[in-house]
């Protein structure tokens, strides 16, 4: 009988709601102050996770909600590629 792995759950800064890591989008403020969009969800840093909505990036974006998680000012260019991701998850 196979054993099936416990799937990790996060919480979005936005929503305040427990999903599945692979819902999620994860943005990184890594040691060198830079914020980006993190694709394999592995990369050193400080983390948040966002979830794979336009509505709710656009509530990250209008609440600063990354601003406030990632203690840094997180450049439009960021909330660009998430709508890019999500955009690119969907089809």
């Amino acid at each position: 009988m196979a054993r099936s792995r416990k799937q990790p759950l996060r919480k979005c800064v936005v929503t305040q709601e427990m999903k599945p890591k692979k819902e999620l989008i994860r943005v990184v403020r890594n040691k060198d102050g830079e914020v980006f969009v993190d694709q394999t969800g592995k990369q050193n840093g400080r983390g948040a996770y966002v979830s794979k909505s336009l509505d709710v990036i656009k509530q990250a974006e209008q609440k600063q909600s990354l601003n406030r998680h990632l203690n840094t000012k997180v450049d439009m260019s960021v909330y660009e590629d998430l709508r890019k991701a999500v955009e690119d998850s969907s089809s």
